[in-house]
């Protein structure tokens, strides 16, 4: 009986260190599967799998959970700060399309008119 303990912790002693590996190391698997009928292509999925130690991620330049707000709480309050802030910069933006607006058809009609007298002066 000691010698089947002994062959598990051996095992788990070998799985602990190829799972050390692969995290230190980092794997890629990629594959494409493709769903086609009478050489029509109806579906692909592209499958792209990263697995490594966050460490490791984050130094191949990999760090999408920092920005995720469905995984980062202070991704989310950021998300929620640029549309308030994009909502503010509307409002502030219409309010100064307003006066430019009104100053600009002050100036059309102030031509307008002037090139209209002048036409008329001309007869």
């Amino acid at each position: 009986m000691s010698g089947q303990r002994m062959e598990h912790s051996v095992q788990a002693v070998g799985l602990a260190d190829i799972l050390e590996r692969v995290l230190d190391k980092g794997i890629v698997i990629a594959g494409d599967i493709s769903i086609s009928l009478v050489e029509v292509e109806l579906l692909t999925i592209r499958l792209r799998l990263v697995v490594a130690s966050v460490d490791r991620a984050m130094s191949m330049g990999i760090n999408w959970w920092q920005s995720d707000p469905n995984l980062n709480s202070h991704a989310r309050q950021l998300e929620e700060d640029n549309r308030l802030l994009r909502e503010r910069l509307d409002r502030l933006e219409a309010a100064l399309a307003l006066p430019e607006m009104a100053g600009e058809r002050l100036a059309d009609a102030g031509q307008g008119g002037g090139a209209e007298q002048g036409v008329t002066h001309g007869r």
